[in-house]
This record gives C-alpha cells, structure tokens and sequence, in this order.
C-alpha cells in the first residue's frame, strides 16, 4: 500500500465529534495525524491538463492528492522550468491565497528568475472563471470553508489538511523532476497560502526556504475576525496553529507583509518568527497593499531565495537591537551595501492594521561588516521597526511593541 493511501487509512479512524466537544486527551493523535503528512514524500502521479495553454516548459498538469470522502481526487497546477535549463535548477512551490487559484504568471515570474516552479490550486478547482467563481473540476477536494469553519468534520475531510498535503505533495513531485536540484525547493504562500506555508514549514523540513506572505499563526488572539472566529476553537488551538510546529521549522523564513495589513496583525506576525530557531528575515513594506500581485512583482522574495540558494544565508539580517533613553538602535548583517534607513512607528492602539504609520529618517552607519541602525522615538510611540533598503530591497526589525501599564487595584 501506498503512503497515500496508509494515511488516507489512518485518516479513517480519526474523530467526528465537535470542535468544541474534543477531550484533550485526542489532540497528541490529531497531532501526530497532521505531522505524518510529512511521510508523503513519493512523488505523486500527474498528467497534463488538455485544454489548456501549455508549452514545453510551462504546462497544466493535474497531480494526485489524498481521498477525500472515500474518494480521490486531484490537483490543478501550472507547473514550469526555465527556458533553455543548463544543469539543476533551484524550484520553489507556490500557494495562492483566498480568491486566488492556481497562476501561471506567478510560475512564470520565477521561471524568469532562473527557478522551476509549480503553482498549485488548493480548492479543487482550475484556473477558469465560471461566472465570478473559479471552476471547480471533476476530481475536486474540499473548498475553504470560512476560517477553519470546518473543524467539526473528521480531520481528513478538513480544508487545511488537504491543503497542507497538496503542498508536501507538489514538494515531492517537483523535486523529483531531473532538472531541478531536490536540496534547493522553498515554498512560497500569499495570504491563506501564507498560513498553509506557515503550517507546511513545521511538518516539511525538506524545504531549502520559505516566504510566508501576510498569512502567520497565532490568530486566536488576534482582535479582529481571526480572533473572533477561532477564540473557542479548540481545535486550531490544538492542533493547527503554525505556533504549535514552528520551533521544529529550521530553513531560513524571509516574512513578508505590510503594517497596514487588516488580516494579518503584527504582533501575531512576530509571535511566529519569533518561535524560529533558523536564520529569519523579515520585510515590512509600509503601504504594499494585500493581494497576489504586490508580492510577486516586487523583488524581495526572488532576492531572498537567490541569497538562500547562494549563499546558504538572508543577504541581509538583524543581529540586536535595543530600546535605551528613547532611542532605538538595530544591528544588521547585510551582504549587500545598504543605502539609508527608516523609522516605522505608530503611536495608535488597536489592531496594527487599523493604525496610522509614520515614517521618519534613521541614522545608517556601517561598522565592520554590520550596519547599525538608530533613531529616536517619537513621544507616546507603541510600536515600531526599523527599515533598510538595498537596490529596492527592504529589510526590516523585528516588530517592537510597547507593554500596557498593568492596572492593579488600590491599596
């Protein structure tokens, strides 16, 4: 029996019962269930796609995914190499986010760049409209489903499960290919893809890097629609939250995201990054926008790979940083020469996305290797990052934040 094929058996013995009625003596199962995905690392049969716009190196292939209510099923993907490939090439695996499918221009852009890649739809469906909706093909699995607004149904039958083994899967099958070099496939994710790349990066460890775009753990927490739908999910808690892998996710992570960022708070973002022991970048773009196209057509995610697949390590990343007499000062390590710096910072309270952002000027000066960083607080600040820029490069802090004054009662 296939590996597929034991955990879609395993899967069968798993619970139906509530979110809410789960004892938590059945979350280390549901657990281990979720990590054994990891075990799919055959890669999976695929064939083209017919009826589509295919060439030599770029091409709409379906790949076998997990059954899903005793069913199989299938997964719509462009998948694409370089033109004219010399030797092994890096690859990197692809996840839309919510509205998103499968898109062969983001294959493209990073076929450009000297990578294979495959884009993959995580919905069952292909990347034709029918009406104002993707549609769905014949082999589909589950859709999403609000905000793990399944997590009543048997865990196979669950979005985010088969979402995360259609990564691992497109992992396997892409670097099975002959030219592409197996030690050097990363995964990037925008949004939902975000979190389902934040979720792999603890169950995949085959992965040479990973860009999570907006999407982070945490969310229970968050004050805005995240927290409000997962607060009593004890199931996301316990068993989905990227949170709980993300100390085991060792490959070098760049998190890409905005401040003005209405899903995706940043305090949650820097909750998940924090969690890592690898080699961690960030980059916080004041005022990129939320979608599939800022991402993709700015640089930092090719640059980052490039410096991964290179050179082993971020081209750039911060060394320390501390908050003295009002000041903040920040080291960073950069392989390229940095051109100037900046303040980003919020006196507001509330959810991070909802706040006025300011940035003002921070003095740069390079010592030795390093590139120190400082600039002084503006009264009443409660968070704050330092950016700094390189050939249209942004690298940024670590998300600071200052602690509400604990209220205690009078004597």
């Amino acid at each position: 029996m296939g590996k597929i094929s034991i955990l879609a058996a395993m899967t069968g013995l798993v619970f139906a019962l509530s979110a809410t009625t789960i004892i938590a003596e059945d979350f280390p199962a549901l657990r281990a269930t979720v990590e054994s995905l990891a075990d799919l690392t055959t890669a999976p049969a695929f064939a083209n796609a017919e009826g589509f716009e295919s060439t030599d190196h770029l091409k709409a292939i379906y790949f076998n995914g997990l059954d899903w209510k005793g069913k199989p099923t299938k997964v719509f993907a462009w998948l694409g190499l370089p033109e004219n490939c010399k030797g092994k090439v890096p690859g990197v695996v692809l996840v839309h986010g919510g509205g998103g499918s499968a898109f062969r221009l983001w294959v493209q852009k990073w076929n450009e760049k000297g990578y294979a890649a495959i884009s993959i739809a995580v919905e069952g469906q292909t990347d034709r409209k029918q009406g104002n909706a993707w549609q769905r093909h014949p082999w589909a699995g589950p859709k999403r489903a609000g905000i793990y607004g399944d997590s009543a149904q048997p865990l196979s039958n669950q979005w985010m499960y088969h979402a995360v083994a259609d990564t691992i899967l497109a992992n396997s099958l892409i670097r099975s290919l002959p030219e592409v070099d197996e030690a050097k496939v990363g995964v990037m994710g925008i949004s939902w893809g975000g979190v389902i790349t934040s979720t792999v990066m603890g169950i995949d460890p085959r992965f040479a890097f990973a860009i999570p775009v907006y999407g982070c753990g945490n969310l229970a927490k968050a004050a805005n629609q995240y927290g409000q739908a997962l607060g009593k999910n004890e199931l996301y808690q316990q068993v989905w939250d990227p949170l709980i892998r993300l100390n085991r996710a060792k490959m070098p992570t760049l998190w890409l995201s905005w401040p003005q960022d209405q899903h995706f708070p940043m305090d949650k973002l820097a909750a998940c990054y924090g969690m890592m022991p690898g080699n961690t970048m960030v980059s916080l773009i004041p005022k990129m926008g939320h979608g599939h196209a800022p991402p993709w057509n700015k640089p930092d995610s090719y640059a980052f790979a490039d410096s991964i697949v290179q050179d082993g390590k971020p081209w750039c990343r911060q060394i320390d940083g501390a908050l003295k007499d009002g000041v903040y000062s920040v080291s960073f390590a950069s392989a390229k020469p940095l051109g100037n710096a900046m303040l980003v910072s919020t006196t507001d309270t509330g959810v991070t996305g909802s706040r006025k952002w300011l940035e003002s000027p921070a003095e740069l000066k390079s010592a030795g290797d390093s590139w120190k960083a400082s600039a002084k607080l503006p009264p009443n600040s409660t968070a704050w990052f330092v950016n700094v820029h390189a050939d249209g490069l942004t690298a940024s802090s670590k998300y600071q934040q200052k602690q509400p004054t604990a209220v205690t009662d009078s004597p």
